[in-house]
């Protein structure tokens, strides 16, 4: 398991192996969630508002967003303006690619879900933009 992956994992409730993510997860779902990286902008059918349900975390179920919180931000990837439960959400100040952004993180497993911007259009001001390749949406 790499320093990353143990990092990542450190005091989340759900704990797998670097082997083990790699078996439960498809390989740019792991790519995404387990390294960090992101997927093709317009490559997840969540970009696309108006699906009804709640979005949960690939890598450990845990229920993520309300589809009411998406907006479409015209990014190409899924939109939100607030989470599910604030407490769900693990936020980190992330300075790669010469940026200062915040990254989001699933608290429950430390898998990286994407960034927030303060640039929303709603009352809260904020725009969770999420690779949809860490999403799966269960009608409620």
């Amino acid at each position: 398991m790499s320093e990353d992956s143990e990092a990542n994992n450190k005091g989340k409730s759900v704990f797998r192996s670097h082997e083990e993510w790699k078996e439960q997860l498809s390989p740019e779902s792991f790519r995404v969630l387990r390294e960090n990286g992101t997927e093709r902008p317009f490559s997840s059918g969540y970009h696309q508002v108006g699906q009804k349900g709640t979005f949960y975390c690939k890598g450990c179920d845990a229920a993520l967003f309300a589809s009411d919180a998406q907006f479409d931000a015209g990014c190409g990837w899924p939109s939100f303006d607030r989470p599910a439960e604030p407490s769900i959400l693990e936020e980190r100040l992330d300075r790669t690619h010469g940026m200062v952004r915040v990254e989001i993180r699933c608290n429950s497993c430390g898998g990286h879900l994407g960034h927030l911007f303060p640039d929303g259009p709603t009352e809260t001001g904020n725009r969770y933009c999420i690779n949809g390749v860490c999403l799966v949406l269960k009608a409620d």
